[in-house]
């Protein structure tokens, strides 16, 4: 090597060099990327893998990407024409921790949702929810006891949000409180752009002996204004396949255990 050339980066300056320039570009290919440090697919997969591990960055088909801001959340009309067979899978699962003579708390969303029909074969369950149309379906299984928690009414996701509903979850006790997010990632947890929906989750998991994530990989990587929980918080973590295997293992590192539910 002659003195003008430029000495190899070690891997954590590589790295750190990537971090810079996905924090200026946002997503780039590995073609890209063996191109800009001249290092083999493998390295740049190595290096993907363990800024991954680390919650600092996100697989996509074909390259990496960092995290991205979710500024709105999309309506229930919305949600509940995507990932049908993902969703229908986690709740399943999450269906699994529920026994007859629990108190459980829904959180909204659709993925949620879809436990009604296995809870609705249960008996001695009661379920407390904010979403309007969890109660609606419930209605047709009188023999549980089913709470709304009320609150300010949030028209576009068809569920009730704010102090008043977080007062109500605060004098009740909960054996498992399942949680839905539209974004999540491994150093912010779960987030929210949604600042009325912070406190009914966070009251929801105070009052709970057990706390459950649900969230599809889709919403992986992704993160809102407004901080609800970090990861290790959760007791379990549901979501489906297709979480990569070096943001899986940051999950099990942070102490929950994680469910990848398969359509």
């Amino acid at each position: 090597m002659t003195a003008s050339e430029p000495l190899p980066l070690i891997p954590d300056q590589r790295r750190e060099q990537l971090l810079r320039h996905l924090r200026r570009e946002g997503v780039l290919s590995v073609p890209q990327i063996t191109q800009l440090f001249g290092v083999s697919h493998m390295t740049v997969r190595r290096d993907i893998a363990e800024l991954e591990r680390q919650g600092l960055v996100f697989s996509v088909p074909g390259g990496v990407r960092i995290a991205s801001h979710v500024s709105t959340e999309p309506s229930f009309q919305d949600k509940s024409v995507v990932d049908q067979p993902e969703k229908q899978a986690m709740a399943e699962r999450a269906a699994e921790l529920v026994q007859e003579g629990m108190t459980v708390y829904l959180d909204a969303g659709t993925t949620l949702l879809a436990m009604v029909p296995a809870l609705a074969r249960l008996n001695s369950l009661t379920v407390v929810t904010n979403d309007f149309t969890t109660v609606d379906r419930l209605m047709a299984a009188p023999h549980l006891d089913l709470v709304h928690i009320g609150g300010q009414v949030d028209v576009a996701n068809r569920s009730s949000v704010g102090r008043l509903a977080a007062a109500t979850l605060r004098q009740l006790a909960l054996d498992i409180a399942f949680i839905s997010t539209s974004s999540w990632d491994l150093l912010r947890g779960v987030t929210t752009p949604s600042e009325p929906k912070v406190e009914v989750k966070q009251a929801a998991m105070e009052s709970a002996g057990s706390s459950v994530l649900v969230a599809g990989s889709a919403k992986f990587g992704t993160f809102g204004k407004y901080r609800v929980a970090p990861l290790p918080a959760f007791d379990t973590v549901i979501t489906d396949a297709a979480l990569t295997e070096a943001a899986a293992e940051g999950v099990r590192a942070g102490g929950a255990e994680l469910c990848m539910a398969r359509p």
